[in-house]
Parts: structure tokens; C-alpha cells; sequence
């Protein structure tokens, strides 16, 4: 099985673990790469997320080879023969724990942002990362686990090599794993997307858990529908991720930006806190399979468009949409698309908003957008930031742009997209929420 991303693999490994719902449970994701999918795996049982921070102990001469690793708490795991092949002496040892304990200890305070670790004593505790190479990280996670007085640990992965039972069966009391396939190089050859995943995405994984806690995503209460689907835009069908909160009062399309997909995590960052206040969401696919081949159909603002119209329409056949308002949210060249698909007479588009958008794309249509367009860019994204202000100038319905100080365009600094996020709920709240208005008598 080849896993979309780190998000797409936590959907399937949190549905393996339902077995385990109902217990005491917390799920503890290894940093980075382990917190995306620790947090969907929690999302989908309904329980609380934290970090379980360990750090590999890399050979000095070849550092990418582990000797060992250490956890919090003063937890250690050493492979005495690593260390004794590579001639790893034990002034050098402590040297590279040393530094390494400093870096364990700054994540965790950077990491957790001032939050009091949850209480793990006595609880089931589901150790998660994105994979299996060596182990030895998730060893020291299992150890620092039961440190913490664990009732039972389960450890969890997408991927692991065949033989992975045999290193760490001692260490948990439950080993849970998607694949493990022959031959294994390497976790990365079993992800589409495997990219690095930052300090901040970590970060923001553990806030928005934190702000879900007694509000579980994936529980029927709260979110009567959150799954993957099929678009129909025309006679297209388009592969799409709904979500649908409990007594939704408004629905919001997500238009992505060329390169990016349904997956966007900054998309789906957003898409949880308008969840979280009661809109419904719909993150898709803008094109077919073999239409993204051809790179011009990504740039064809005007098609995009008529997508975004084509699924505003077949959205409202739903019954969970039926009489409600709903908004579009673009980003990049995804915002051009809005607009113009906000200019459309047909679209009954009530309210867009554009993050770190290209509105200059849709210069031909500008004048004719008729709802309240909230323009969102990075104080220090200076290019588009210009070319915002020349759409704005061109604009003639209620619209305001937004800076987000110090953030460039990807809004990858701390605490730049909950502004987005912040911004976003804020508008779209008060437009699709708002009571339509009487016609004006002529």
C-alpha cells in the first residue's frame, strides 16, 4: 500500500486501532513526522494528543546511523553493539547525549507552548510515528511511556519492515502496523508525499487537538459526516474530503492552488477551525487524474471556476446543505478561481476569502464580484501583497485585505495560520450565518 501522506496514513491506522475505543486512551505522537498522523489517529478515536519526545543518538563520524536513543525523563536506549563496531568511545557517547538531551528539551518546551503534559499514569497509551526503520526511537518511546506508569502501550505505524516484531515486541504490549512489505529500504519509499514536517506543524497539530478535547472529531455526535467522497461537478466526478459538524449554518468549498490538492495541511489547518465553529466544509480535487497532466488546464482560472460552480450547485442536492449559505476559500491561483466563480449570476456564492491569493488572475471578473471578499496576505509577502491591493483597487463589493504581520507566503511562522484561520472563521460567520436581506423595492 502506498500511503497519499502522513494524514491519508493516520485515517487508516486510527480505523485499524477502533478496537481500542472506549478505553482510557491517550495517543502520543513522536515529533515531527509521527505528530500529522498521532493526530489523525486521536481525531478518529476521539481522544486526547500529545508528544512523546525522544532523540535518535547518531554515530558521531555517520550520524544518520543510530547507536541508541534518549527519551524524556532521563530515558536511554544504547545498542551496545553499534556502539562497539563503529568504536564509539564513551567520552564521545555522552557528548553526543549531551546534546542531544538540550535539543530533546528545548522540543518539548517549544512543542507543548507552556501546556501541562496530560496525565498519562494508568492509561492505555498508543505510541504513534509515520514508520519503522530501526526502532530505536520507538523503543525510547515505549520506555519513557511505561516511565510515566502506562497501564498498557500499544505502538502504532503506517509501515514497518517484516522482521520489526522481532526488535521491539518486548517493548509494547500491543504492536499495530498497516504494511510491512519485502523488500524495505526506507519509510519515504511508502508515501507519495513524505516531506519534512516542521517545528510549527507540530505545534499547530497539538493546538488543534487541544482545542478538540471533549469535542472529538470523528465521534457520530459531533460530526455526523467527515469522509472521503465523490465531487460531481457536471458530468466530472472529482474526489473530495466533507465534513459536516453537527447543525451546520453554512458550507465552505476549498479552491486550491496549482501543486497543491485536496491534502493542502494549511487547507485542512483552516478547514477544522471553521468545523470547529459550525461550517461545513469540502475540500476537492479541482481536476481529473489525466486533466492535471496537462500543466495549462492548472492555470485555467476560467475552468477552475466552473468547477467551483459545477460543486456549489451539486453541493446544495445535499441534504445536509439544503437552505444554507455558502462561501468559497481560495488559495494562490485557487483565490482566482473564487473570485471569478463568485462572478458568475448562477454560482449563489455568498461569501469568499483569499489566502495569499493571486486575484490578479481573475482581473477580467473583478468588477462583477457582487459578495464580501476578505483578501488574506503575508505582511512580508511583498509581491503578491501588491498585486492584492491592485485587485482590491478594482473591486466594488464590500471587501477588506488582511495583513498577517511578519508572515511570508506560505504562512509557515509561528502563529500566522491561526491568524488565517482566525480571520477566515470570523468572516465567514458573519456572512453565512447572516440573514439574507429583503430585495430593495425599485
Amino acid at each position: 500500500m502506498m500511503f497519499v501522506d502522513r494524514v491519508d496514513a493516520g485515517r487508516l491506522l486510527g480505523t485499524r486501532l477502533e478496537h481500542l475505543r472506549g478505553q482510557d486512551m491517550v495517543v502520543l505522537g513522536l515529533p515531527r513526522g509521527g505528530v500529522p498522523v498521532a493526530f489523525e489517529v486521536a481525531r478518529t478515536l476521539g481522544v486526547p494528543l500529545d508528544v512523546i519526545v525522544v532523540r535518535k543518538l547518531g554515530v558521531p563520524f555517520q550520524p544518520e546511523l543510530g547507536m541508541g536513543a534518549i527519551g524524556e525523563d532521563g530515558v536511554r536506549v544504547i545498542d551496545e553493539e553499534i556502539v562497539r563496531l563503529a568504536h564509539v568511545s564513551a567520552d564521545e557517547l555522552a557528548m553526543v547525549e549531551a546534546r542531544e538531551r538540550a535539543e530533546l528539551q528545548r522540543r518539548a518546551e517549544r512543542f507543548r507552548g507552556g501546556r501541562v503534559r496530560i496525565p498519562l499514569a494508568g492509561r492505555t497509551l498508543v505510541v504513534v510515528d509515520d514508520g519503522i526503520a530501526t526502532g530505536s526511537t520507538a523503543r525510547a518511546a515505549c520506555q519513557v511511556a511505561r516511565a510515566h506508569g502506562a497501564a498498557r502501550v500499544v505502538l502504532a505505524v503506517p509501515v514497518a519492515p517484516p522482521e520489526w516484531t522481532e526488535r521491539l515486541g518486548r517493548d509494547a504490549d500491543e504492536l499495530v502496523c498497516l504494511e510491512t512489505p519485502t523488500p524495505f529500504f526506507a519509510i519515504g519509499q511508502w508515501y507519495a508525499d513524505f516531506s519534512q514536517t516542521s517545528d510549527q506543524e507540530v505545534v499547530d497539530c497539538l493546538r488543534q487537538a487541544a482545542a478538540l478535547s471533549g469535542r472529538p472529531i470523528g465521534v457520530d455526535s459531533v460530526l455526523p459526516r467527515d469522509e472521503e467522497i465523490e465531487v460531481g461537478a457536471g458530468p466530472i466526478r472529482l474526489a473530495g474530503r466533507l465534513t459536516v459538524p453537527e447543525d451546520p449554518h453554512g458550507f465552505v468549498l476549498f479552491a486550491h492552488g496549482s501543486g497543491s490538492s485536496r491534502y493542502s495541511p494549511r487547507n485542512r489547518f483552516v478547514a477544522t477551525a471553521l468545523n470547529r465553529a459550525g461550517l461545513g466544509t469540502l475540500l476537492f480535487d479541482l481536476l481529473t487524474v489525466e486533466e492535471e497532466v496537462d500543466r495549462a488546464n492548472v492555470f485555467d482560472i476560467e475552468l477552475l471556476a466552473r468547477r467551483l460552480v459545477d460543486t456549489t450547485t451539486w453541493l446544495r442536492t445535499l441534504p445536509e446543505a439544503q437552505g444554507l449559505r455558502v462561501g468559497l476559500f481560495g488559495a494562490s491561483t485557487g483565490a482566482a478561481a473564487a473570485l471569478w466563480a463568485a462572478a458568475e449570476p448562477d454560482a449563489g456564492v455568498a461569501a469568499v476569502v483569499s489566502r495569499g491569493g493571486r486575484p490578479d488572475l481573475a482581473a477580467p471578473r473583478l468588477a462583477e464580484v457582487g459578495v464580501p471578499t476578505l483578501l488574506i496576505v503575508g505582511g512580508h509577502d511583498e509581491v503578491v501583497l501588491e498585486l492584492n491591493r491592485w485587485a482590491q483597487a478594482r473591486l466594488r463589493c464590500e471587501n477588506r485585505l488582511a495583513l498577517v504581520p511578519g508572515a511570508t507566503h506560505l504562512f509557515e511562522e509561528p502563529g500566522a495560520l491561526d491568524a488565517v484561520a482566525d480571520l477566515a472563521r470570523e468572516w465567514f460567520v458573519d456572512h453565512l450565518a447572516r440573514a439574507p436581506q429583503p430585495a430593495s423595492r425599485p
